[in-house]
């Protein structure tokens, strides 16, 4: 479980790690070995874009999955396999329903930004597409929050989870000093100058 807000390089700690793990593992053609998930479109476009800069001289193949696009090219990716699937959990829960891609090869299972995929209720897709993949998988979880439904979803979702918490939220910096000037909008622009 890791926990940092957006911009701390949470996609660095977990892509690293793995594609060194798959670039030094064997693949099986079909098969997928990775799945990324992810809670829109656009942070799936934004984790492809950096898995492929971070992997541009491995011999690893990525593929995406996501809305609002013509599902043809991902219906290919999906029966080629790919190492990598970064994948939003509506549309993935979609193409899996029908039988598209083997999951039977995946060794690790990624929840990218985990609390706004509960947020926008995704947890009924979450444990559809967890009850089709193997249970012997290594599993990681990231999020900008540790709430109660993370922790839930955590305990529910991995097995004795290490927990890596950077710069709790909310946290004030300790060398800064915050002062609250009450005013009205008529001479806010006056006491800011």
């Amino acid at each position: 479980v890791g926990i940092a807000q957006t911009g701390t390089g949470k996609t660095a700690a977990f892509t690293l790690p793995l594609l060194t793990r798959l670039a030094t593992g064997h693949s099986s053609p079909g098969h997928i070995r990775a799945l990324f998930l992810a809670p829109t479109r656009e942070l799936v476009v934004q984790i492809h874009e950096n898995v492929r800069n971070y992997a541009q001289f491995l011999s690893l193949s990525v593929a995406t999955v996501f809305g609002g696009v013509g599902e043809k090219p991902q219906i290919e990716a999906l029966r080629r396999g790919a190492d990598i699937i970064i994948a939003t959990p509506g549309r993935l829960i979609d193409l899996m329903a029908r039988r598209y891609g083997n999951f039977s090869g995946i060794q690790h299972l990624v929840l990218d930004e985990a609390d706004r995929m509960l947020d926008m209720g995704f947890m009924p897709d979450l444990k559809r597409i967890l009850a089709l993949i193997p249970k012997q998988r290594q599993g990681l979880l990231f999020s900008a929050t540790f709430s109660e439904p993370i922790r839930a979803l955590a305990h529910d979702f991995l097995r004795d989870p290490v927990t890596v918490e950077v710069a709790r939220r909310n946290q004030t910096a300790e060398n800064v000093r915050q002062v609250i000037m009450p005013v009205d909008d008529r001479r806010r622009r006056a006491l800011l100058s």
